[in-house]
């Protein structure tokens, strides 16, 4: 931030205030970036033990050979010795002190009898002045002897008696590093070890150093500059323009001062998971150009009373020593639960401890100046209030998933750097794809590449991305569990009865592939492109109803039986049918009221269930579901009835050609449209309901067999 120039007025230097302003502001800066990532140690005090470590022990050992060292010469006994004295054979014999030790000097045979014979001072050597274990040459041996004085007297007086010269070493200097190698070297030892247990290398990497840093947020957290930008952002221009405001208050805060307008100190943003949430974030830091210091809500959660609080003191303490600043909270929930929703009944639970000390940093005693806080969260609904409330959490952006123009931006974002055919249409693919978000379109541009590699291409065609697109969807295609031929043509009539009921009901141009080959966990599927619309009607929704019971019926007028691939379309209409009747009112029977309620709160999050109601109503609710679906079905039945010949012509045809889609399908889908073309205009009977919304949103996938695939609207 600039600050204002000018010549100083006082004595002394008459150097321009601004540029002395710089350098100290460098300083700090530099000062501050030192606070924000110092630990406990360093490198430099870590490699600095290790070499005093290495130092220590080697002086320990050293010592402790040269205390427990051999004196120099033959080891002998004290018998041995007694009996080279008494041989007079021993010339000197000297004392070691501290050592316990008699160093004697022995003479050879030969130098024993020459002085017996010429020196009448020297004792008169043995008649046979050999002694076992001892060379008869000149020798130099030594022997312990007991610490007793009556024991040390004795060999004195017999040394003394057979000539020898006897002298005593104190020692001084042994006793010295003994003193030092037995107290003072251990102690720096271990010194030492807790010293590098403690610091650890890198600041906090030791053993007990992670015990004491239960209070310290990882320091990877930081990141000095983001590379993202708003332009890696695709499909949500809503949030984009909502944290323009936080982009622009980072850059400039003296304009919002100058205003007395208070900046926006925290962001939440919620939505569908894969939306780009966390891209956001990084993207407003890298526009800004300030640190971002990332970190997720688990990280504040411990089993440890306090831990959670002081790694969030921890993290704050941090950001604020580099203000201005980002701080980034992934999946918030994890710490900022509604207060008393964990189902502990103390006060001072650990979880209510962190989001105490949560709201505190970011608005309470200790304000932080140039700190904006942005989070991330699934679940909205189960955040504390005191979080939510301005002052704290001032802006709530909501993320949702793209749409048709949202989706082509961000695969052209995740294409751009793919080499790619000139016949890739990136718009007929973002129409194919409603319901998916940003992960999900990333996921099909590298299934893409990946196919590409498999087949050992060098560029992507559009083949590869519709088959990519399949495969997110329902997966990889079935290799084995192949169908046998009553099976194949029993799963062919149930997917041609999704397709004929639902172009009998106006969305022939929905439907875009109908297949009996196995992908994932499904024999067989009919897949619709949803429509993005967000209001639905009752008509609508009863069409979506007709449409998904269309398999099932098709088995029933065929083969007289359902069968269990139509376990899934179940789900899913009852699923339907039970919300129309107490979510959305949609039922005469029961009326314009809602029965589906908040269960309560619970520790892993609402459900919403149906809750205090009498069991007549509860039969009524049953009663209005299964007439639903009963009536849905026999609709369905009556229209493939009045076009039994399409629906035969269809599922023989894709029982021989396995996949009907795109161009082909509705080719082959022609002769039905014409049938229900000239029908409509002859019969003087009441149409089947028709959605009155062109744009109603119905099931994306119809799946047969032992599970449904995902659908495009992600349900």
């Amino acid at each position: 931030m600039a600050q204002a120039g000018g010549q100083r007025t006082g004595t002394g230097s008459s150097e321009p205030t601004g540029f002395v302003d710089n350098v100290r502001a460098r300083i700090a800066a530099a000062r501050r970036k030192r606070a924000a990532t110092s630990g406990p140690g360093g490198k430099g005090l870590f490699f600095a033990l290790i070499a005093s470590l290495v130092v220590l022990v080697v002086g320990f050992l050293s010592s402790l050979a040269i205390l427990f060292g051999s004196p120099e010469g033959k080891e002998v006994s004290v018998s041995q010795l007694a009996a080279l004295a008494a041989a007079g054979r021993v010339e000197a014999a000297t004392f070691l002190d501290e050592d316990s030790q008699v160093v004697a000097k022995v003479r050879s045979i030969d130098e024993t009898k020459t002085a017996a014979a010429t020196d009448k001072a020297a004792p008169v050597a043995a008649a046979d002045p050999h002694v076992d274990g001892v060379p008869d040459d000149a020798v130099t041996v030594h022997t312990a002897y007991p610490n007793n004085g009556s024991a040390t007297n004795s060999t004195i007086q017999l040394l003394q008696t057979a000539g020898a010269k006897v002298s005593v070493d104190p020692q001084a200097g042994q006793a010295r590093l003994r003193m030092f190698t037995a107290f003072l070297l251990p102690v720096l030892i271990l010194a030492n070890l807790f010293g590098l247990l403690f610091v650890g290398k890198g600041s906090g990497g030791g053993a007990i150093g992670e015990v004491t840093n239960f209070g310290r947020v990882d320091d990877g957290s930081r990141t000095d500059g983001s590379n993202v930008t708003f332009a890696d952002v695709g499909g949500a221009d809503e949030a984009v323009t909502e944290l323009a405001e936080v982009r622009d208050y980072l850059r400039d805060p003296a304009k919002y001062k100058a205003l007395g307008a208070a900046p926006p100190k925290g962001v939440l943003l919620f939505g569908p998971p894969g939306t780009g949430k966390t891209l956001l974030a990084r993207a407003v830091a890298g526009e800004a150009g300030v640190p971002f210091f990332s970190v997720a809500g688990a990280e504040f959660v411990e089993s440890l009373v306090g831990v959670g609080a002081a790694r969030i003191r921890d993290l704050f303490r941090r950001v604020n020593a580099v203000a201005p600043a980002i701080v980034f909270i992934d999946e918030l929930d994890a710490a900022g639960r509604k207060r008393g929703s964990g189902g502990g009944g103390g006060g001072s639970d650990e979880r209510e401890q962190t989001l105490n000390q949560l709201l505190v940093e970011m608005d309470g005693f200790e304000t932080s100046s140039g700190v904006v806080v942005i989070a991330a969260t699934n679940r909205p609904d189960i955040l504390d209030p005191a979080l939510m409330r301005p002052g704290r959490f001032d802006r709530h952006i909501t993320v949702e998933r793209p749409d048709a123009e949202g989706r082509e931006r961000i695969l052209k974002i995740h294409a751009s750097k793919k080499p790619m055919t000139s016949d890739v249409d990136l718009n007929r693919i973002a129409a194919r794809t409603p319901g998916f978000t940003g992960a999900d379109l990333a996921s099909v541009v590298n299934e893409a590449a990946l196919l590409t590699i498999r087949r050992k291409g060098n560029t992507i065609t559009m083949k590869e991305f519709e088959e990519a697109v399949i495969r997110v969807l329902e997966g990889p295609q079935r290799r084995g569990q192949v169908l046998t031929a009553d099976e194949r043509l029993r799963a062919a009539y149930h997917e041609i009865g999704h397709v004929v009921v639902a172009a009998t009901l106006g969305r022939h141009e929905d439907v875009h592939r109908v297949t009996v080959l196995g992908r994932g966990r499904t024999l067989a599927a009919a897949t619709f492109a949803d429509k993005e619309a967000t209001l639905l009607t009752r008509s609508a929704l009863h069409t979506q109803l007709v449409a998904t019971l269309g398999g099932i019926a098709a088995e029933e007028l065929i083969f007289g039986e359902a069968s269990t691939g139509g376990e899934q379309d179940l789900e899913h209409a009852t699923d339907l049918a039970r919300d129309m009747v107490t979510k959305y009112g949609m039922s005469d029977a029961i009326g314009p009221v809602r029965l589906q309620v908040k269960a309560g709160e619970g520790f892993l999050g609402d459900d919403s269930s149906l809750v205090d109601l009498s069991p007549e109503t509860q039969r009524d609710v049953e009663q209005a579901v299964r007439g639903m679906i009963t009536d849905a079905q026999q609709e369905a039945i009556a229209v493939l009835r009045s076009h039994r010949r399409e629906l035969d012509t269809l599922a023989a045809r894709l029982d021989a050609e396995e996949t009907l889609e795109d161009d082909v399908l509705q080719e082959a889908l022609a002769p039905l449209l014409s049938a229900i073309e000239s029908k409509t205009a002859t019969t003087t009977r009441t149409p089947t309901p028709r959605p009155r919304n062109a744009k109603a949103r119905t099931a994306a996938t119809s799946g047969h067999g032992t599970s449904r695939p995902r659908a495009a609207a992600k349900r």
